[in-house]
């Protein structure tokens, strides 16, 4: 169990998309332990979740992620035309400030760090003051699918490409203690993935491909050509993986390759795993499951916690 000491413990919470919500859970279960929380440093979700958070406002952000169905996780996308992602992210400022009044990293009660890429150079940027929102979504730009952020002169993309569990930048942040929240570690194909339990839901086909439906929509104005192309790229077969589908698990599967590099290299002293591979990119909608696997998995590991004296 764990053994009360005065020493700084250093929260990093990993990237992985709509498996993020298992975030929620992992801190619900650290706090529940009493094991303080020193710093944090988050990287694309884990900068999201990690921010709240930090603001006081976790209980806010759950109770949302609880309400979320289908049609809102579709609501909260803004598309713009495929010049260089298929989403603005603007709306990032809605969802953060919906639970919280805080601007800038000065506005954290506990220091905050957010880990976003140079799409020019490749090398890991870290976040730590300024504008919260503009950081946020510079961490969570996955490449392709939101634009990149300007961000003084740099142009910033996800920070899972380079540094998908912020390991060292939390230990960098002068924690001596670091729990690390590994969102990748389960990635698995449609073949391998579990059936479900008697009694969870499982999303529709329908439902998956209304992103589509609501992308096309936006392009009613566009050339006729571009639509046709749109087409070809979402096509209506259940059997073949959409776009998005393709490029989560494509960056999953890279992400769990880095992860499993820089772990090797700097690993934290406890690190939680939740197990939801099978989750796609935009399953914001699973957060009961997330949370739930999130918190219980937190939960074994703290288990075996005792730090020595």
């Amino acid at each position: 169990m764990w053994k009360k000491k005065k020493k700084k413990v250093g929260l990093a919470l990993g990237s992985g998309s709509a498996r993020g919500w298992s975030h929620i859970g992992a801190i619900e279960a650290i706090e529940e332990a009493g094991i303080p929380i020193h710093c944090i440093a988050g990287t694309s979700i884990g900068a999201f979740v990690g921010a709240v958070y930090a603001t006081g406002d976790l209980p806010s952000l759950k109770e949302f992620a609880l309400q979320m169905d289908w049609k809102k996780v579709v609501s909260y996308f803004d598309v713009v035309f495929p010049k260089s992602g298929f989403m603005d992210g603007k709306k990032v400022h809605d969802l953060f400030s919906m639970h919280t009044e805080a601007k800038t990293f000065a506005d954290f009660k506990i220091p905050v760090s957010m880990v976003a890429t140079n799409v020019e150079t490749g090398k890991k940027v870290i976040i730590n003051s300024g504008n919260i929102i503009e950081s946020i979504r510079a961490s969570i730009s996955v490449p392709g699918v939101f634009t990149p952020v300007r961000r003084d002169g740099e142009w910033l993309v996800d920070g899972g490409l380079v540094d998908p569990i912020p390991v060292s930048v939390v230990k960098e942040m002068g924690a001596d203690f670091v729990i690390a929240v590994d969102l990748n570690s389960d990635i698995v194909s449609p073949e391998k993935q579990e059936q479900p339990q008697s009694g969870e839901k499982t999303m529709p086909q329908k439902q998956r491909h209304d992103i589509i439906q609501r992308i096309s929509a936006q392009y009613n104005h566009a050339e006729k050509a571009v639509l046709s192309q749109i087409n070809r790229w979402f096509p209506p077969s259940p059997k073949t993986p959409n776009i998005f589908d393709i490029m989560g698990s494509s960056i999953g599967i890279m992400q769990r390759q880095v992860s499993m590099i820089n772990l090797a290299v700097d690993p934290p002293d406890v690190l939680i795993q939740p197990r939801l591979g099978d989750l796609k990119m935009f399953d914001f909608d699973q957060a009961e499951r997330s949370i739930k696997e999130g918190y219980e998995q937190t939960k074994i590991q703290l288990e075996k916690i005792e730090i020595p004296v």
